[in-house]
């Protein structure tokens, strides 16, 4: 029963509640204004080292959009992109690891992006390079610089335990040091990993009546050991 207890505690969809945002709170706020259409720009560029955060972001974004009324799709790899989708009505594109287009799929969003401005409509972007280092045809990553440009700032290791803390206490419960420590020493330490982590751990605890100790995590994460 325990174990089929487990399994129930998925992970959260990503959302901007569950994305702590450290240093990035200008960022997030800016995000959010964007994809609900507050701010009078047609572009937003996002870049960032892989695990800071990015994927987590273009999803909240995309479901936050939709949940305001307004049309968005999201693609997760440029290649997905096709002729028919540049004169899609949608109001908010979104293009994740813009970093990797090949040409091809850099001529469609270069087009998509003019098409885009034409009806003021949106497109979010998102690439693990800064956009002065992005290897695109110039054109593209000079309109991709018109907008607005974030870098996400990954959290650094001393501050990781702070923010988890702080999480916890968000959602109503305790979060000791050893947790914490075990935590950090046995998942994935980008936090991404570690929300989900804290999030699961959260439903099983309420699950099972039981509080979130090392054991219980020891055995949260031999049903989840990645």
């Amino acid at each position: 029963m325990e174990q089929l207890v487990f399994e129930l505690a998925a992970t959260e969809p990503p959302r901007f509640e569950n994305f702590l945002p450290g240093r990035n709170a200008e960022l997030v706020n800016a995000l959010q204004r964007f994809a609900t259409g507050q701010q009078n720009e047609t572009g937003m560029f996002i870049w960032g080292a892989p695990g800071a955060g990015k994927s987590h972001l273009l999803h909240a974004a995309h479901d936050l959009a939709q949940e305001r009324g307004i049309s968005a799709r999201r693609f997760e790899h440029p290649s997905e992109i096709d002729d028919a989708d540049i004169h899609a009505a949608e109001q908010l594109i979104i293009v994740d690891r813009i970093d990797e287009a090949d040409a091809a799929a850099a001529g469609h969003i270069f087009t998509l992006y003019n098409v885009l401005r034409e009806n003021r409509a949106r497109l979010l972007a998102a690439s693990r390079t800064p956009l002065a280092t992005l290897q695109l045809r110039e054109d593209l990553r000079t309109r991709l610089g018109w907008g607005l440009v974030y870098e996400i700032v990954v959290l650094p290791d001393e501050e990781k335990s702070s923010a988890l803390g702080a999480y916890a206490q968000k959602r109503g419960f305790g979060l000791s040091s050893e947790v914490v420590e075990y935590l950090l020493s046995h998942r994935r330490r980008d936090m991404g990993s570690l929300m989900k982590a804290l999030a699961a751990l959260d439903r099983a605890s309420l699950a099972t009546k039981r509080p979130i100790t090392v054991p219980l995590l020891k055995e949260w994460l031999q049903t989840d050991p990645d």
